[in-house]
């Protein structure tokens, strides 16, 4: 079974649940299916106010399908959370993605 067939699954029987739609989200833009990921991790990031995982993923599940004025505002709605937390390792590499867009 896939990871995404898993967390489908898992979305199905407690569809509230963040952390099971982060989770499925992740494995769907692993899999290269970034769009039916957007759902997913956006709920996740809204779920949270200072989640920074799921707006990083959104921004990259973004830039997959060339939609990069969005995937900006992720990364640095993320990159804004990496630095208040103290995450360096997200810092720059949110750093380098945003250099890169």
């Amino acid at each position: 079974m896939s990871r995404s067939a898993l967390f489908r699954e898992r979305v199905a029987a407690d569809p509230d649940n963040p952390l099971f739609r982060f989770s499925l989200g992740q494995a769907l833009l692993a899999e290269g299916a970034a769009v039916e990921a957007l759902e997913h991790l956006r709920r996740a990031a809204v779920s949270k106010s200072d989640w920074m995982a799921p707006r990083i993923l959104l921004g990259k599940a973004l830039l997959a399908i060339d939609r990069r004025d969005e995937a900006r505002l992720a990364f640095e709605d993320a990159l804004q959370l990496a630095v208040g937390q103290g995450h360096e390792d997200p810092e720059a590499e949110l750093r380098a993605l945003l250099a890169g867009l």
